[in-house]
């Protein structure tokens, strides 16, 4: 059965704490209070224990002679125990892990298995903050930060542009028609996607900006309102007329960025002063062509 956790901070003795002693003791304490709960005639149980930044989750089972799975409640304190466990565990450079597998079987023996390398099973996907919670609260050298940690918690994805010519560049406008007002045949945004594509195109960051504002083209009669500015997430450059054509007159982006957006489950990675450059490198590359 699995249950959340609170997201209370683990102890208030510093990160790394425990020595291996330390850590034994805890891990035999886990296994004492797991045992007093567990009914009579158990053989086997295992509990799970995932956690990132504040976000915790806590799973256990019975495990009966013919491989049956029974869901069980563990004592909160098994929670508690595992939290401190790994705040303690802790190590400078390295981190702490991520997930934790304790089985135990009739009458004391027990393994455990910590792993802090690969994406828990979540039973519940944390927020994305929660990532990068994890690696302010328990930092790790660069070469230490899984792939995926890195890019959930918002560091410079691995698929980023390296040159200027590998950014791709979004078009505000399918085209125009034969007087010259513009063309486009986009399926609308769903309502529960539109802020989340429209936060993600006007926070990530401005690289370039002209002063004043633009023309609305769908609207000629109204005064300059569109921004002329150029953002960038470190893989696609974007007119700030996308974001305000979008929040004004619901024109859905160029399909290959909405997919991108969504691939990237609407969360802006970091974007360094190199991806920036590079974008400005594009932008202005493509104005003198």
């Amino acid at each position: 059965m699995s249950q959340p956790e609170s997201p209370s901070t683990a102890g208030t003795d510093a990160a790394g704490s425990l020595d291996q002693q330390g850590q034994q003791e805890m891990i035999q304490r886990i296994g004492r209070t797991l045992v007093q709960a567990l009914p009579p005639g158990w053989e086997q149980a295992r509990v799970q224990y995932r956690a990132v930044g504040s976000h915790r989750e806590l799973e256990a089972e019975l495990i009966a002679p013919n491989g049956t799975r029974i869901p069980l409640s563990p004592p909160g304190e098994v929670g508690e125990l595992f939290a401190n466990l790994r705040h303690g565990m802790y190590q400078r450079h390295r981190g702490t892990w991520l997930s934790a597998t304790y089985q135990i079987s009739r009458p004391s023996s027990y393994s455990v298995d910590f792993d802090g390398d690969h994406e828990p099973a979540w039973e519940r996907q944390p927020p994305h903050t929660e990532y990068a919670t994890e690696l302010e609260r328990y930092p790790r050298a660069g070469h230490n930060v899984p792939d995926w940690l890195a890019e959930r918690a918002g560091m410079q994805p691995p698929e980023s542009a390296t040159t200027a010519d590998q950014l791709r560049k979004a078009e505000v406008f399918d085209g125009t028609d034969a007087v010259g007002r513009p063309v486009t045949n986009r399926p609308e945004l769903p309502p529960e996607e539109k802020n989340r594509v429209l936060e993600y195109l006007e926070r990530a960051p401005v690289v370039l900006a002209a002063r004043g504002y633009d023309s609305d083209r769908l609207s000629p009669s109204a005064s300059s309102s569109v921004p002329m500015t150029f953002h960038t997430d470190g893989s696609w450059i974007w007119p700030g007329a996308v974001g305000y054509y979008l929040r004004t007159h619901d024109l859905t982006p160029q399909a290959e960025l909405v997919d991108h957006i969504r691939a990237r489950d609407f969360q802006l990675p970091h974007v360094d002063d190199g991806a920036r450059e590079l974008a400005v490198t594009a932008i202005t590359e493509e104005q003198r062509t």
